[in-house]
């Protein structure tokens, strides 16, 4: 992803709490200490709105807008009038149904329910850390926060998956806050995103209580990291034979639509962790996936990240799903590199026929995939009331 203008990393909910990064997150950080989740917070730039005008260049006078205002940073406002013109305090001009969410706003009722809620009878606050990424001057901000002790062990790993959340806003009009369960693999640094549905509230019409909805959206967490290790095992048990099948790894990851850059990094992961780089199963795959996209992925968060999200967790929750949008993307090559003759139609038929095997192989296996899907499904419109 593309480098953020300032990165901060955060522990503990408070300065009274005494929290320290997991060493194997310390380890990917180093840097400055970390700073209290509420006190960087409070550090991100805030909005207010205020009167738009537009000069008559006949007259040289300034007349009010009635219908826009613009978004501006009030501390940077007070820097401009004070003759400092390093530092740009306009965010947006929207219409006059924009709703201003500033991070405190958001982010104030969490504090109170990470004090609240427990693990093992330890607040949450107690354990907690990420970072907040900043782009665009600060008026675009994400947010990776994190639980020590929520997490999921795989045999043979010292390093855990821990669980937590993804959240952000920004104040251009695109979303005013979102919020997603996430994890991130201390074993390899890879990120898993969009482990729930992501959860948008927009800059239009009035603002919700955002205490119920952290509380909401922490439950569905917990829910994943229950059900995680058994998607990851089951995943471990379907294996693709790379021998048999009529594309390489690479094409694998470019026939479920990654660009070619993603697709050669992720096969190169996913071969180098396998037991095999002829047989590969698919939580290797979809790890391969990941690693390309937390590494290499060369544009900016956002809608442009989540379509190949999408494609990766789809590797590890919905094996058969994947399967057959590769086989359509296949058959689409075969129809648009067209009939070369009866030998080349041969081919083709008995390349999908092996694809079509792989799939077939897998139905026995879909429907505790699916049950599993079904289950949690269920337990998160529970958890949202």
């Amino acid at each position: 992803m593309k480098d953020p203008e300032t990165a901060t990393i955060f522990a503990g909910v408070d300065g009274r709490t005494d929290t320290e990064l997991p060493e194997w997150y310390a380890e990917q950080h180093g840097g400055p200490e970390p700073i209290s989740f509420s006190a960087a917070i409070r550090e991100l730039p805030q909005a207010v709105d205020t009167e738009v005008a537009y000069r008559n260049p006949y007259s040289d006078e300034w007349v009010e807008t009635e219908r826009f205002n613009a978004i501006v940073e009030p501390s940077r406002l007070q820097a401009e009038a004070g003759g400092d013109t390093g530092t740009e305090s306009l965010f947006h001009i929207p219409t006059d149904s924009y709703s201003i969410i500033n991070p405190v706003d958001v982010y104030g009722p969490l504090e109170e329910v990470l004090r609240e809620e427990t693990i093992d009878g330890t607040p949450l606050g107690d354990v907690m850390f990420g970072e907040i990424r900043r782009y665009r001057g600060g008026g675009e901000v994400h947010i990776d926060i994190m639980f020590d002790g929520l997490e999921v062990r795989l045999p043979g790993r010292s390093d855990p998956i821990t669980m937590g959340v993804t959240s952000g806003y920004d104040f251009f009009g695109e979303h005013a806050v979102y919020v997603e369960g996430f994890a991130q693999d201390g074993y390899c640094s890879n990120t898993m995103r969009s482990l729930t549905d992501k959860e948008v509230i927009k800059h239009v019409g009035d603002v919700r209580n955002f205490q119920t909805w952290w509380e909401e959206i922490l439950a569905q967490v917990e829910l994943v990291a229950d059900d995680l290790f058994e998607f990851i095992r089951d995943a471990q048990d379907i294996d693709l034979d790379f021998s048999e099948l009529p594309f390489t790894v690479t094409e694998f990851y470019t026939l479920l639509g990654f660009p070619d850059y993603l697709a050669e990094r992720a096969a190169g992961d996913a071969e180098a962790n396998a037991a095999s780089p002829f047989e590969i199963d698919m939580w290797t795959l979809h790890s391969g996936g990941t690693y390309a996209l937390t590494h290499f992925f060369q544009g900016k968060e956002g809608a442009s990240l989540d379509q190949y999200v999408r494609i990766a967790n789809d590797i590890l929750f919905n094996p058969e799903g994947t399967i057959e949008r590769v086989e359509q993307a296949y058959e689409q090559q075969l129809e648009a590199d067209g009939d070369d003759g009866s030998q080349a139609s041969l081919a083709g038929e008995r390349a999908l026929a092996s694809i079509e095997r792989v799939s077939d192989d897998l139905q026995e296996k879909v429907e505790q995939f699916e049950e599993r899907e079904d289950a949690l499904r269920e337990r998160f419109q529970e958890a949202m009331g």
